[in-house]
């Protein structure tokens, strides 16, 4: 019988040790994690985002903070806030929501955020810690921490002598998923558009990581019977049986398909996509942790 692995059970377990270490922190040492969420421009999936942060933080007990700036705020203000907010003791987290409007370099933004706040782990600082293998020190992206957490309720911290295939080359989750998977001692193919005979290359694996944003693009014959397929798309497509206009949400795997051949696997929704904000929280509680001169926090 196939494992569906419920994410949102994962995260759920993820949000309450915060919420115990985040208590512990501030009786004992009188420090509150702080998280700040910066958005620019009003994009409505950003806000959705940004506004389920915010609650997840204050339901952890952080002091969280939401800086909402206009659209034509200017590269040099938003370098100035993130200035600020590096300089901010009581600001442990510091997130800007992307994408950011066109006339403002993303990449430099993101890399102005100090190494030691950056809980999305996209500074080079934190990226090249991962790719060395220093995953005491470093941040890792959200969503790939997530996939990994899951991942060892299947099979362990411990994943030598086991193939695993990421299809997806992307920074933000394709590249650090492969990184983490080798330090738990994986076998690694990273795989994308220009892998020749992918299905082929996918029935090695036996953790199947889909991270193409293509929707349903694996299909059940790509599935090695047994294997565990974490599943890390969100695609929104057509569904005119709901009625006219409506859409439904599916992952980068043909569910119905793949939930035969495998031994365990992540629905989409439910699977990897609350993990990511649980994961946030829990990078945040360590910069905190650190920043009191405390034992770095596990999960």
């Amino acid at each position: 019988m196939t494992e569906i692995i419920n994410g949102k059970t994962v995260a759920d377990d993820v949000v309450e040790k915060v919420k115990r270490l985040t208590a512990d922190l501030s009786s004992k040492h009188g420090v509150t994690p702080g998280i700040a969420v910066v958005i620019v421009g009003e994009d409505p999936a950003s806000q959705v985002y940004v506004s389920s942060k915010g609650k997840k933080a204050k339901e952890c007990g952080f002091h969280s903070v939401q800086h909402t700036l206009p659209a034509e705020t200017t590269e040099g203000d938003l370098l100035k806030l993130i200035g600020d907010l590096n300089a901010d003791r009581q600001i442990h987290g510091i997130l800007v929501q992307l994408p950011l409007p066109a006339h403002i370099d993303s990449g430099k933004i993101i890399q102005a955020i100090a190494p030691e706040k950056d809980v999305d782990g996209f500074h080079f600082i934190n990226v090249g810690k991962l790719g060395t293998g220093e995953l005491d020190t470093a941040f890792v992206p959200c969503t790939p921490a997530g996939s990994m957490l899951l991942i060892e309720r299947v099979h362990g911290k411990d994943l030598s002598g086991l193939n695993a295939v990421v299809v997806g080359r992307s920074n933000i989750v394709g590249k650090p998923m492969a990184n983490l998977l080798l330090a738990a001692n994986c076998t690694v193919t990273i795989a994308h558009s220009r892998t020749k005979d992918l299905p082929a290359l996918a029935r090695t694996a036996d953790i199947l990581v889909a991270a193409v944003g293509r929707p349903e693009m694996i299909k059940a014959d790509w599935v090695k019977p047994g294997a565990t397929v974490i599943d890390v798309g969100i695609n929104r497509v057509p569904a005119p049986e709901k009625g006219d206009g409506k859409s439904r949400i599916v992952g980068d795997v043909d569910f119905t398909g793949a939930e035969k051949a495998a031994g365990a696997i992540t629905p989409v929704p439910g699977g990897v996509g609350p993990m990511t904000i649980a994961m946030l929280m829990a990078n945040t509680l360590v910069s905190a942790s650190r920043a009191a001169g405390i034992e770095r926090p596990t999960f």
